[in-house]
């Protein structure tokens, strides 16, 4: 039978019985029964004392996720810089303005008309916002025109990014992040190298040659002669490290590429942005309308500007769902999507596809998510920014509110999961909190800037009970504090676990042990599935004497039991309730039978 604990009573009635006999264990009891008693606040205080935080501000906030109710702040109100956290707001707000099924459009247009194979007049490629463009839909591009009977073009192939303004850096973007995918430039007509669909970034490979002294092969995704690669690589012999950095000049769109491979060295790999990514997405179609054979004649060039209204459209590609999209931008931090979705929502909503607009938008449906957006400073969508600041106490109001949406479902499945293994489930999680209670309990957005660090989702209590948090951490100065984010979350996800463990009986039966042990295994009390079969396999055992005249052999197994879980409790097997627990009911079962 599962019904509340009893378990801190047999803690009481045990130290009672046996005192004169078991004065170990009972100190044992007495400590796990202290633990039990401390508040959630006392628990959560206890993470924050901690010296790597000593002069930098923390700001923590706990809600019930059924009530809204405040269980625990410290410096709630405190506005402190979200870091990628700032991705949950735009991403609500995206799906609250937009809508969970919207999706992104690149078009195919012209002012001319086909005569036999050759089409006389331009050919434009307008983009509106698709962070998803690949070469792949280029290529199948060129081969619909190819279908239509174009051969040649007599006229300029035009880049028309005007669905969005001309500046491509959000204001308060660092110069020193610029060069690269986390910093790219935000066009309507961009270009993904990959399915992470970082737009507006190449990817960069460093291969070892087959000689020391020679120069390393690079490989560019997608080829492009847009960038220039600046090869100043040597390669060395195998027993030297590897020594390899790849960086885009700020201000133009050259490579260099420096250090040491060694023969026979792994891959070096890098994603580095690109200058002026809608003159890359027309180098890569250029290319592409040539490999399917079509060819630009006369005086044709290549130049950028926008579509004629009177232009006939001839092809139009669809992205795929927002909350498709939502995987990479908030599974994998991805810090272009945040950028296009505030310009998307400013061009959608206001008809400016700009961060002014986009950001207004934010804020006022953010407020719509009962966010006090008067204690707010957004700035970006993203939260590259260091002036973005919102309170922890926002964050877990806006993440109650958010719940009665129809879109909740498919937001909430975005984002990333404690523990587990796979990149686009765990995302950046899959590496953390990687045990029980934690593991695929917890889920939540990471944030990450120089002297930031940020964590805020959901987790569901031992006791079933599903909270919001907020955990920020501003000018620390330490390498990392995401341990003591882990911590706090764990705090939570065994909060109110002393309720959560099955009735045992005042005289209870090996079978009532063997119930324990599952769901102690349930909720995460043993360190892995071991240490579980290990505690099963020897009440299996004692279980076949019990009810027979042989007491003298079920009482040594019970002590053998006993010793067991005394022995994974000295080995961190067993957490110290999970112990006490299974310690109290051998002790009654053993008084029963002496």
């Amino acid at each position: 039978m599962r019904t509340k604990s009893l378990v801190p009573f047999l803690l009481i009635a045990v130290m009672l019985l046996i005192m004169p006999l078991m004065q170990q264990s009972n100190d044992v009891l007495v400590t796990a029964s202290q633990e039990e008693s401390e508040s959630l606040e006392e628990k959560i205080d206890a993470v924050l004392d901690d010296a790597r935080i000593d002069g930098a501000a923390a700001g923590v906030s706990v809600r019930s996720a059924e009530t809204g109710e405040l269980l625990y702040e410290e410096n709630g109100d405190m506005r402190l810089h979200p870091a990628s956290n700032m991705k949950l707001l735009s991403g609500a707000a995206a799906m609250e303005t937009l809508g969970s099924d919207y999706q992104f459009s690149t078009e195919i247009w012209t002012d001319g008309n086909v005569q036999g194979s050759e089409l006389h007049g331009d050919l434009y490629l307008k983009g509106k916002g698709d962070p998803t463009l690949m070469k792949a839909n280029l290529d199948q591009f060129a081969k619909d025109l190819k279908e239509q009977g174009i051969d040649q073009i007599r006229g300029n192939l035009v880049g028309d990014d005007t669905w969005y303004d001309d500046v491509r850096l959000s204001e308060d973007l660092n110069w020193s992040d610029e060069p690269f995918h986390t910093g790219a430039q935000i066009s309507a007509l961009t270009l993904a190298p990959d399915e992470d669909y970082d737009a507006g970034t190449i990817i960069v490979e460093v291969m070892a040659a087959e000689e020391a002294g020679e120069k390393a092969e690079v490989k560019v995704t997608p080829e492009t002669n847009y960038v220039t690669i600046v090869n100043n690589t040597e390669m060395v012999p195998a027993t030297e490290d590897k020594d390899i950095s790849i960086e885009r000049q700020h201000g133009n769109n050259e490579i260099v590429i420096e250090g040491e491979m060694p023969v026979d060295g792994s891959n070096s790999k890098s994603w580095a942005s690109v200058w002026e990514p809608t003159g890359y997405v027309m180098d890569v179609f250029k290319n592409a309308l040539e490999e399917q054979g079509i060819r630009m004649i006369g005086d044709a060039s290549v130049t950028f500007g926008p579509t004629p209204e009177d232009a006939d459209l001839l092809i139009e590609k669809q992205s795929q769902p927002l909350e498709e999209i939502y995987t990479r931008f908030m599974k994998l931090s991805n810090n272009g999507h945040g950028e296009v979705l505030v310009k998307e929502m400013g061009k959608v909503l206001k008809g400016d596809g700009s961060w002014d607009a986009g950001l207004d938008v934010l804020e006022e449906t953010v407020a719509d998510f009962d966010m006090n957006t008067d204690t707010m400073l957004l700035r970006d969508g993203s939260g590259m920014s260091h002036k973005n600041m919102i309170p922890a106490n926002e964050f877990t109001e806006m993440l109650y509110a958010i719940q009665d949406k129809g879109w909740y479902p498919a937001f909430e499945e975005t984002l990333p999961v404690a523990g587990h293994p796979e990149r686009l489930v765990g995302g950046t999680l899959r590496y953390r909190m990687d045990q029980a209670p934690t593991q695929e309990n917890v889920l939540a957005k990471t944030g990450s800037l120089t002297g930031v660090s940020a964590l805020s989702g959901y987790v569901t209590t031992a006791d079933g009970e599903k909270l919001t948090f907020s955990i920020m951490f501003n000018n620390y100065l330490a390498s990392s504090v995401e341990d003591m984010e882990d911590e706090i979350a764990t705090v939570l996800a065994k909060h109110g676990e002393e309720d959560s463990y099955p009735e045992v009986p005042e005289e209870p039966t090996v079978e009532d042990l063997q119930h324990l042990v599952e769901e102690l295994g349930d909720g995460g009390e043993f360190v892995d599935t071991g240490a579980v079969h290990q505690v099963e396999m020897h009440l299996h055992a004692l279980a076949q004497y019990e009810n027979t005249e042989r007491t003298d052999k079920a009482m040594k197994h019970l002590h053998g039991f006993k010793d067991l879980v005394e022995h994974q409790r000295d080995n961190d097997m067993i957490s110290e309730i999970g112990y006490a627990a299974l310690m109290a009911a051998s002790d009654a079962l053993l008084e029963q039978w002496e």
